[in-house]
């Protein structure tokens, strides 16, 4: 039904409906399988989420590696106790992207969105907005559909692989899925949901991939606090009618690209980045 940006918004506007109502039709047709039992798959799918997200937040959870871990913790209690710089919302969404990570950390069950390293910012961006609008779980399953029709565009024409294309092409398109799902959950037009995710991806356009001690740890949680962060903004940029000059489908080719002129020592090797300052060095021969 649609293969790029484009194609699904003027398939939402023909047909007068939103990017989640399209990726619903494509599965359905694609996977065969009925309505109800979609929905019940993505009520799992959405359960997992919530529990990741909200799992860490009264907790200390710590890696198997201890390199990370805590930090969740840590800043919902900062978010009760003091007057935040960023404010609640900002501060709740990081603390629930921050308490997925440590679960994927510690080896927790979580849904990788696109991928187990960026699996924090979909769920902290949508329980976020649900809070914020008073929406149903109906209405988060809606803007996971949207997430998906946004993530399957990226992976069909670039890449969501930071082995590929370093963490612009992980935490870069979760922010993407997620600022275009918000957009739509806010009574967003499609192509402001687009124009969203545009934003996402040009904000960390060449982010490189340099796991500590090649763990999906450190610094990929924090890249999980400012993920969610950035999809926020992006959203209330494209809400504010905010246009992106380079369209998604160029902004996603321009992503691919820069992610292949990445040297490998950036793409998830370990070899550059952080990953190899001392400390760094020095961590990977602890572990």
């Amino acid at each position: 039904m649609f293969n790029t940006g484009s194609e699904l918004i003027k398939l939402c506007n023909e047909k007068n409906k939103k990017i989640s109502e399209i990726v619903i039709e494509k599965e359905l047709l694609n996977s065969g399988i009925k309505y109800d039992e979609l929905m019940n798959r993505m009520k799992e799918i959405l359960k997992t989420m919530e529990n990741s997200s909200k799992y860490s937040l009264d907790k200390e959870v710590v890696s198997v590696s201890r390199l990370t871990g805590g930090n969740a913790i840590k800043v919902e209690e900062y978010k009760n106790t003091h007057k935040t710089i960023c404010g609640d919302i900002i501060n709740s969404a990081m603390a629930m992207a921050l308490s997925t990570s440590e679960v994927n950390a510690s080896m927790g069950k979580i849904v990788a969105a696109p991928t187990a390293g960026a699996s924090g910012i979909v769920p902290a961006a949508l329980f976020t907005v649900k809070n914020r609008l008073n929406l149903s779980d109906e209405d988060i399953i809606s803007g996971l559909f949207t997430a998906a029709g946004i993530g399957e565009i990226v992976a069909r024409n670039a890449t969501v692989s930071g082995a590929e294309g370093g963490c612009q092409a992980e935490c870069g398109v979760a922010s993407a899925m997620a600022a275009a799902a918000v957009v739509e959950l806010a009574g967003g037009s499609v192509e402001s949901s687009l124009d969203a995710a545009s934003f996402c991806i040009i904000n960390v356009m060449g982010l490189v991939c340099d796991p500590v001690a090649g763990l999906v740890e450190y610094p990929c949680a924090l890249r999980n606090a400012s993920g969610v962060a950035n999809a926020l903004i992006s959203a209330d940029l494209a809400l504010a009618g905010v246009k992106s000059l380079v369209p998604f489908d160029e902004v996603v080719e321009a992503m691919y690209k820069v992610g292949k002129l990445l040297p490998e020592s950036l793409r998830e090797t370990a070899l550059g980045g952080i990953a190899d300052t001392e400390t760094g060095r020095e961590a990977k021969k602890r572990i």
